[in-house]
């Protein structure tokens, strides 16, 4: 017997592995150990070294780069797989939104080379209190703006509270305006192409879930602190806010938790994925002391972190870079409710600290991924297995994160292969 996904048929074999492929990974959460060791496929340009194309046309061709998506989970047939398209597919969008925080192949950067993020200030340091006092009109007529070239016009809109009564009548000229008019009609084109877009990522999660494979995580979202720091004040204007404007800081950090939280619930529930990927960047151990990561940085975190898990869903931040000093702290969570990833911190340190708390996910080194040999990755493998897994950790193997765009296809086959030789169940 079998089952219709969208367009694809699903046999029940195929339903078999998904639903134990995601099992694997849900008892894992739990702190229930299963027979066999999930291994995740987290990747960007990878899917393009792999299939023979350009890091251009994986980001505007959706049709070869479904294709280098697909081909990737056929071959390495892993337990769970990062939405590929949503990572690297929306060239097209980008260019039609004329997008400025970012270049991405063949828009700033070579046609093989990956994202270059633009950190810049894109709110200063006095205008705080006019994100406190509304944030949906700074956002309209100050921040939109100031990204995405088609939102320029929006400079021109009226203030939106205030409108009212003869007030809204006489407050609306400005959509007259050639410049206001002009934004809206890129916008629009802009959102046909994102929703293009959709449909392939659709079509392509339909064909890797009636093949036997679930998407990992549903939706991305962001920590409060990242938000601000990485798309509003940048790095430079974001490290003297800790002394300069600390009070306005945790202000705007507070009412970004509970906006970022009810969005993250919001668009989780539509995708049908309790798991939340959620990339840290400001939490290492390097960026700020451990009082200032205790002050700032993990209150509102954790306040957000609750309401994702009191929404019956499942937090898995990214713990970029070495966060050994963060582990004690951030263990303050209710045990079998989130997936902490980790890329350099110690792994066996911290299931030493937070085996009994969370599910770990990671992290094997990119640097040896990327330059060492399938040796290399099968004994880096069997360290974990022997120190984590066998120890009775619940670990779910990948990358430091995920697998690194020049990884060797040997490499990458070592892992999976490693990977259910020592923990295969």
């Amino acid at each position: 017997m079998s089952t219709m996904i969208g367009p694809y048929e699903q046999t029940a074999a195929a339903k078999a592995a998904y639903d134990a492929r995601w099992e694997r990974i849900l008892a894992c959460v739990r702190l229930e150990q299963p027979k066999r060791m999930p291994v995740g496929f987290h990747s960007f340009f990878y899917p393009a070294n792999h299939g023979g194309i350009t890091y251009k046309e994986l980001m505007h061709d959706y049709e070869k780069a479904k294709k280098a998506c697909f081909d990737v989970v056929m071959e390495f047939e892993p337990d769970g797989v990062y939405p590929l398209l949503m990572g690297t597919g929306q060239g097209l969008a980008l260019e039609k939104l004329e997008f400025k925080q970012l270049q991405w192949p063949g828009h700033g950067v070579g046609d093989m080379q990956p994202y270059q993020y633009l950190d810049r200030e894109y709110m200063s340091a006095d205008e705080y209190d006019d994100f406190l006092f509304d944030p949906t009109g700074f956002y309209i007529q100050k921040y939109l703006p100031r990204v995405a070239g088609a939102f320029e016009g929006f400079d021109k809109l009226p203030s939106f509270p205030g409108l009212h009564y003869f007030r809204l009548v006489n407050g609306i000229r400005s959509f007259a305006l050639p410049e206001v008019r002009a934004s809206f009609d890129k916008i629009v084109a802009a959102a046909e192409e994102v929703n293009t877009f959709f449909g392939h990522h659709t079509d392509w999660v339909q064909k890797i879930n009636a093949a036997g494979y679930p998407l990992f995580n549903g939706v991305n979202a962001v920590s409060p602190y990242d938000f601000i720091a990485d798309y509003f004040r940048g790095a430079t204007g974001m490290m003297k806010d800790l002394y300069r404007h600390k009070d306005k800081l945790k202000l705007v950090l507070d009412k970004a938790a509970v906006f970022l939280t009810k969005m993250t619930i919001t668009n989780a529930k539509m995708s049908g994925n309790p798991i939340v990927f959620i990339p840290i960047h400001w939490a290492p151990d390097a960026f700020m002391s451990p009082k200032q990561f205790e002050e700032f940085w993990w209150p509102p975190f954790r306040k957000m972190l609750m309401g994702l898990i009191e929404a019956d869903l499942i937090p898995m931040p990214m713990w970029e870079s070495d966060c050994t000093k963060r582990l004690e702290v951030i263990k303050d969570i209710p045990a079998g409710k989130c997936i902490y990833w980790f890329e350099r911190t110690d792994m066996v340190k911290a299931f030493e600290v937070l085996g009994d708390r969370v599910a770990l996910r990671g992290n094997l080194s990119p640097s040896m991924l990327t330059t060492g040999t399938p040796e290399d990755v099968d004994a880096a493998v069997k360290h974990l297995v022997d120190n984590v897994w066998n120890k009775g950790g619940n670990l779910i193997l990948d990358g430091a994160f995920g697998i690194p765009d020049e990884t060797p296809t040997p490499n990458v086959r070592a892992m999976f292969d490693a990977a259910r030789k020592y923990a295969g169940g």
